[in-house]
């Protein structure tokens, strides 16, 4: 078993500032807090004339009350406040007293805020204002006002709706409808970002809009208090796992206070998997599959059957860079630090980014599937506007060559006279990780095709769904992984008690017939039926190194055919512009017909992978039971 906890530190931690006569700690934040709390948006405590006389010896039930009390006096007032200190009694652990000032208290650290990151720097808002309401615990339990303030050093606004601006009296964000609604949507699988466009349709004019950092920490308090339990549910299944198969692997990751935060697991066969298929990787974390709403990340790839199959898994706290950072150290490691020679993700800045830095060396792919999702939204009015966009655009996008991908672009802006800034002028100049005509010197496993993204969905349909609770999770999902392993076992089966059927005496077929597996002799059979009976060809060019041809169909525009280059070489050399091979595995069509036409006999070896044969998964074998024939021995 390989257990590693790991903590992160995403926010700033407290400072102890102090500890007093009594022996209680005095815990300065040093930052704007807000309080935390479901409020009465409707309150009104009737104190639009209250003298500071009046405000000492005010008695409340709770903190909180006290905050709600200060801050509707100093919406009145025209300035917000905050949370600033803190007393607890390190005996009984208990809060006894607590002081709230205004929002301009104090002075920035700018030690502190010269570490951060410029773009990340909030204005400075402090003046050093010495406005404050602090209030103590008494006998009883109650909470009495015992000392007060109201001298500010900075000009307060004049009426409440200015007021309103100020961050404490942004309270529509922590109203219980608001709430509410928030966790409803967030349980229906939507993102901060689109939960804040819903909500900020149902707030009246006089409140502040709600932001997405706000949607983003009700979702986070929520899962907070209820996952806990759910959490530890999923450990003790993890631990159990770890004690039957001795190379499952799973990482913790915990707040400061040792609440969850992500977790990552992969199982022994998906590790032994990695060793063979890890070549190419898709990751997708946007599938909510949990009542928590927590991002579920699963790593995929696909078998020597060209079926999908899992290397590891994470629930995410958020979708942040540093997460996907941490998810990425971790999914490494447990890999045995083999990297990915491409991986296959959506748009995503945050993803991207974490690729930046944890995988500088591994071809990034953006994926076919988002794309087209993404190209229907943002594109459909030019489609609309213009009969001839959609034909043009195709195109465009399917370029063969960079040249040919560039010269259309430039006819698609002087036709259109697309916007700065617009989406399609941002995919252009993210080109290389999407546009065919860049991508052709990588192999993506047959990894690109739309169908991928909705088959690693469809992975887990029926298993699992957003009302699935925590410790209900792993046992489900360990019943889809079954599932696919079973159906993969099926296939080793098939290829193993089956002869594949031929369509021609050629011993090209034959041999592929013989070495492929069932599945990928199919996609190998396709192009070799269009080989024999669809295709012509031209000899455009020959010299004493090499012959090319132009191949394609008799009924297409010739500009359409590829182009194939023969070496005259004493081992076979050919490739073709189509760069099938080189990025699926499989020589295409072309290629297969110019063997034909130069009579060569059989199939040359080094145009069959390991990786779409049996020989893949015999390998895997082998090595495991080596493996545990050496500790059977070690353990006589």
């Amino acid at each position: 078993m390989d257990l590693r906890v790991q903590s992160q530190k995403d926010f700033e931690t407290t400072q102890i500032e102090d500890i007093d006569a009594q022996g209680c700690l005095v815990v300065n934040s040093g930052s704007d807090v807000e309080i935390d709390q479901t409020i009465d948006t409707d309150n009104d405590f009737g104190f639009e004339n209250e003298a500071t006389k009046d405000v000492i010896g005010k008695v409340f039930d709770t903190p909180n009350d006290a905050y709600s009390f200060y801050n509707h006096y100093a919406l009145l007032h025209g300035f917000g406040i905050r949370i600033f200190s803190t007393y607890k009694n390190t005996t009984t652990n208990e809060h006894y007293r607590k002081k709230f000032v205004c929002n301009k208290q104090g002075f920035k650290d700018l030690k502190r805020d010269n570490c951060k990151d410029s773009n990340k720097r909030r204005r400075d808002l402090r003046t050093g204002c010495e406005a404050f309401l602090r209030i103590s615990k008494d006998k009883d339990g109650k909470w009495l006002v015992d000392k007060f303030n109201d001298s500010h050093n900075h000009e307060v606004t004049l009426t409440p709706s200015k007021a309103m601006k100020h961050r404490s009296h942004a309270k529509f964000h922590r109203s219980v409808a608001c709430k509410s609604l928030m966790l409803e949507l967030g349980q229906s699988g939507l993102k901060p970002c689109q939960i804040r466009k819903v909500v900020n349709t149902m707030k009246s004019p006089n409140e502040n809009d709600v932001t997405s950092k706000q949607c983003t920490d009700v979702l986070v308090d929520q899962r907070k208090q209820y996952r806990g339990k759910e959490f530890y549910g999923l450990i003790k299944h993890f631990q159990d796992k770890s004690n039957k198969d001795r190379s499952f692997y799973f990482v913790l990751d915990l707040f400061d206070d040792g609440s969850p935060r992500n977790i990552f697991w992969a199982d022994g066969r998906s590790r032994d998997s990695y060793i063979k298929f890890g070549d190419v990787v898709v990751f997708d974390a946007t599938y909510q599959t949990n009542k928590f709403m927590m991002p579920f990340a699963p790593f995929v790839g696909v078998n020597h059957h060209g079926q999908s199959i899992l290397f590891g898994a994470a629930l995410l706290e958020n979708e942040k860079q540093d997460t996907f950072e941490w998810l990425f150290q971790t999914f490494l490691k447990c890999m045995f630090d083999k990297f990915p020679s491409a991986i296959i993700t959506d748009q995503d800045k945050a993803i991207c980014n974490a690729i930046k830095s944890v995988f500088p060396k591994t071809r990034h792919r953006y994926c076919s599937w988002h794309m087209k999702k993404h190209e229907i939204e943002h594109l459909r009015s030019l489609k609309i506007r213009y009969t001839d966009f959609q034909e043009l655009h195709r195109q465009w996008v399917k370029s063969n060559t960079v040249e040919e991908f560039e010269t259309r672009w430039e006819t698609l802006c002087a036709k259109y006279n697309f916007e700065s800034g617009s989406w399609i002028t941002e995919m252009y100049n993210q080109r290389k990780y999407w546009a065919k005509a860049f991508l052709k010197d990588c192999f993506f496993a047959g990894m690109t095709s739309s169908g991928r993204s909705e088959s690693i969905h469809s992975f887990f349909d029926g298993y699992v769904n957003s009302k699935t609770m925590l410790n209900e999770f792993a046992i489900q999902y360990d019943k889809a992984v079954e599932a696919r392993r079973a159906a993969e076992e099926d296939q080793d089966f098939q290829t193993m008690n089956s002869k594949p059927i031929l369509s021609s005496v050629n011993l090209i077929e034959a041999k592929a017939g013989s070495r492929y597996t069932r599945n990928l002799f199919d996609v190998f059979k396709k192009e070799w039926t269009e080989a024999t009976f669809n295709l012509s060809h031209e000899r455009i060019c020959k010299n004493l190194e090499e012959i090319r041809y132009k191949v394609g169909q008799l009924d297409i525009d010739k500009m359409y055919w590829r182009t194939v280059t023969f070496r005259l070489t004493e081992k076979i050399d050919v490739t073709c512009s189509c760069a099938k091979f080189e990025t699926y595995g499989v020589l295409c069509k072309h290629i297969l017909y110019v063997l034909k036409k130069r009579h060569v006999e059989t199939l040359p070896d080094h145009y069959i992978l390991p990786r779409w044969t049996l020989d893949t998964r015999r390998t895997i074998l082998c090595m495991k039971e080596k493996d545990e024939l050496r500790i059977n021995k070690k353990n006589c």
